[in-house]
């Protein structure tokens, strides 16, 4: 795992259903879809299991439009003992034109665990 690469790790379309009251698309959303991507990152490095213990300093930047596609990068913060630290940016593209937006970012913490929940030490890991 290369500690300066960012990674590109999902990439989805906003929909309808997704829209707060204001036609935006919903904060809670997005967040969703910076958890899924920075744990299938979290879950290379731990080889197992992890599960999301913070986040810290999250931004909305900009609000996210229906029928944008929405890009999460991920890119290692740093790995403790049970610990995976993971910073997530997000850009939209709008289908009307290819500009690219950073509409959000943030540190999301996660932990390796086992079987039952508990958590692990991670498995040494080249950064």
């Amino acid at each position: 795992m290369n500690k300066n690469k960012e990674y590109i790790l999902t990439k989805t379309v906003a929909m309808p259903a997704d829209t707060n009251t204001n036609g935006d698309i919903f904060g809670g959303w997005l967040l969703s879809q910076m958890d899924v991507a920075g744990g299938i990152l979290a879950s290379k490095i731990a080889e197992g299991r992890v599960a999301t213990v913070a986040i810290e300093g999250m931004k909305f930047l900009l609000p996210v439009k229906v029928g944008d596609t929405v890009t999460c990068y991920g890119k290692l913060k740093k790995v403790g003992k049970t610990s995976i630290s993971i910073l997530l940016r997000v850009t939209t593209e709008s289908w009307k034109n290819s500009d690219l937006k950073e509409v959000t970012n943030g540190k999301f913490i996660y932990v390796a665990i086992d079987s039952v929940g508990k958590p692990r030490q991670l498995p040494s890991v080249n950064i």
